[in-house]
């Protein structure tokens, strides 16, 4: 029975990092016209329990992107600079749509590993009350 309970944390502990990163990439097509903002991305890492890993995963620290900021000439926009230049948006809308595509299937990937896991116990419960 301990096995199935930690297939259902290890399952839970996906869906929890992959929601966390279809918020971030969310925020970032959300984002993408607003002048000077930055790419927030984010890696997962592996928890351990006594120095040795138990398979849950967990969203890391959050990132800004460093890359440079495309700019564009127009004097007339209010947060344009002396030169008249306007930082824009590192957010690349392609990226974007298929990093939230990634993590909506890799988030259903683990739903389902949680309903087999649940199911297998239920059935197992069942076969012990014969």
């Amino acid at each position: 029975m301990n096995s199935l309970s930690e297939s259902l944390k290890i399952s839970a502990s996906g869906m929890r990092a992959h929601s966390s990163r279809l918020r971030l990439t969310s925020e970032n097509l959300a984002n993408s016209d607003t002048p000077g903002y930055r790419r927030k991305t984010s890696s997962f890492e592996q928890v351990f329990e006594g120095g040795r890993s138990n398979g849950l995963v967990r969203k890391g620290d959050t990132r800004l992107d460093q890359s440079d900021l495309p700019k564009s000439f127009d004097p007339s926009h209010p947060m344009a600079d002396d030169a008249g230049y306007v930082q824009g948006s590192n957010v690349n809308l392609m990226i974007e749509i298929a990093d939230a595509r990634e993590a909506q299937r890799s988030y259903e990937a683990n739903l389902k590993m949680f309903e087999q896991s649940r199911k297998m116990s239920t059935a197992l419960l069942g076969l012990l009350r014969r």
